[in-house]
């Protein structure tokens, strides 16, 4: 198993100096990928960008790029321009977003979300493949069939003949659809014990794919918060802000797949409190509400000896690469976190 870095976002002031700082570190201690994400503040193409010309070894994710806020072709021409800039240092990692980003912010449409995904990432494989993109679909048509445009063939050549690409997947159906058409998934509140039944469903798709496929080849990325220290309680606070956001409000009451995953993995009446509390603007109780036992689930919290063993649990379960974000208000600690676990999964024994 090998360890990732989540950044997120450029909030303002210096902090983009600080994840420069926490990369970097990161590099140094044999971290394979730092991913960077989007909402409606910093974009991560850009972010990513610029750390990637600051590296040297460390790869670079999108964690995700929005479909909905670029068309296949510009995601295509941002993908080999990354690649070639990092030479060969880019991940591209696609999601839907949600429906209050997608309608609210980008001004289009949450239909069929799948299908959309679906077409989104053939079109950005072919132009990648540097093939004349000529394509017909429900969501996207290229070219435009009643004007003067015509097919066309990416210029710029990437410095690797596939850049991989990971879907950030949530519900068995997108799960399925991540196992049929990307290289590897991004995962979100990822209990060690509830993966095996979230892998299943990756497995069907790999076996639309390629019957027989199995796993082999695909990168399975959990993305965990973590906190280092002895008081397991303590801990878990910093982390409650996040999780509340997530199950409570991160999507309206109707449809939120965070807080339905949630509910999956046993956790119903919980996640209804939650949303309820935070859909009534009671964010305090809301994070109150989490139980403890479902943070220290989906988290790396305390010692090093606790982490290395909750690494191994990851690793069994069918971890490829463990991405953490350090929840810690300074650079210093940020730092000190990476530092740990790249020693508990030493200790663990366990590390690619």
């Amino acid at each position: 198993m090998r360890l990732g870095l989540n950044i997120g976002f450029v909030l303002g002031g210096d902090d983009h100096l600080d994840h420069l700082r926490v990369v970097r570190e990161a590099e140094a201690l044999g971290f394979s990928v730092t991913w960077a994400a989007e909402a409606y503040g910093s974009d991560a193409a850009t972010l990513l960008t610029w750390i990637a010309a600051q590296t040297s070894t460390i790869d670079v994710g999108a964690a995700v790029f929005q479909i909905p806020a670029r068309t296949p072709a510009m995601t295509a021409m941002t993908a080999a321009t990354l690649d070639k800039l990092s030479n060969g240092r880019f991940r591209l990692g696609l999601g839907v977003s949600g429906p209050q980003v997608s309608e609210g912010w980008h001004g289009v449409r949450f239909s069929q979300p799948l299908l959309r995904t679906r077409e989104y990432v053939a079109i950005v494989n072919s132009a990648l493949r540097r093939e004349t993109v000529a394509f017909e679909g429900s969501h996207f048509t290229l070219p435009l069939p009643d004007g003067p445009g015509k097919a066309l063939k990416l210029t710029i050549r990437p410095v690797r003949d596939h850049v991989p690409v990971y879907l950030a997947a949530v519900g068995p159906k997108n799960l399925e659809l991540a196992g049929e058409i990307a290289d590897g998934w991004l995962g979100i509140l990822n209990e060690p014990s509830y993966l095996g039944e979230q892998l299943k469903h990756i497995r069907t798709g790999r076996q639309v794919r390629q019957p027989e496929l199995g796993l082999e080849g695909f990168d399975v990325v959990a993305s965990v918060p973590t906190v280092v220290g002895d008081d397991i309680a303590a801990c878990a606070d910093p982390v409650r802000g996040y999780t509340a956001l997530y199950l409570g409000g991160m999507g309206s009451r109707e449809k939120n797949f965070y807080n339905a995953l949630a509910v999956r993995m046993g956790y119903a009446d919980a996640a209804k409190e939650i949303q309820d509390l935070y859909l009534g603007k009671k964010h305090r109780e809301a994070m109150a509400a989490v139980p403890q036992d479902f943070i220290d689930s989906v988290s790396l919290l305390g010692g090093k000896e606790r982490i290395a063993d909750k690494l191994t649990a990851y690793a069994e379960a069918g971890t490829t690469t463990l991405a953490i974000t350090p929840f810690e208000p300074t650079v210093e600690k940020r730092i000190d976190t990476l530092r740990v676990v790249a020693e508990a999964l030493e200790l663990a024994g366990i590390g690619d």
